[in-house]
């Protein structure tokens, strides 16, 4: 479908797709719009739920089998981690289309930090730290260095 939508008139009105260097005409416009969001959208979703397993199979185990030998954890986290991948290998290539591999790694941390705070605050059982709080304003920094071209265009 983004294929029918390139435009082959040079005299027509014509708009950057982002980082996939597609162009269209401006009346095709809102459409390439609604494919970038979605695009965007799938992605953070699926990192969200990358995010989630990732957590558990990093962390979860000093929760939930701190009894049991090294390479039982290991093992276990591996299994956790399959599904991390199933997950995430998809959402960076959707979202490789509509944003930089710098823009993702940024997400990907905005995400994973607002995954880890309640999992450790409420999985773990650790205090909520003002630290948390400063390194989400060290990432709203990131995001805008990293976002900043789009910001401003």
């Amino acid at each position: 479908m983004v294929s029918a939508l390139r435009t082959t008139n040079r005299h027509s009105l014509s708009i950057l797709y982002l980082h996939s260097q597609q162009v269209y005409n401006i009346y095709t416009f809102p459409l390439a719009v609604m494919i970038i969001m979605n695009q965007l959208f799938i992605t953070i979703c699926l990192l969200i739920f990358s995010n989630l397993f990732m957590t558990f199979a990093w962390y979860g185990h000093l929760r939930f089998l701190h009894n049991q030998v090294w390479i039982v954890a290991v093992f276990i986290s591996w299994g956790i981690a399959l599904f991390e991948y199933l997950l995430q290998v998809p959402a960076n290539r959707i979202g490789f289309q509509v944003a930089t591999a710098g823009q993702l790694k940024i997400i990907q941390e905005v995400i994973s930090l607002s995954v880890f705070i309640p999992f450790s605050i409420y999985i773990l059982k650790e205090p909520f730290k003002t630290d948390y709080i400063w390194a989400g304003f060290c990432l709203l920094g990131a995001v805008f260095f990293m976002f900043r071209d789009k910001i401003f265009a």
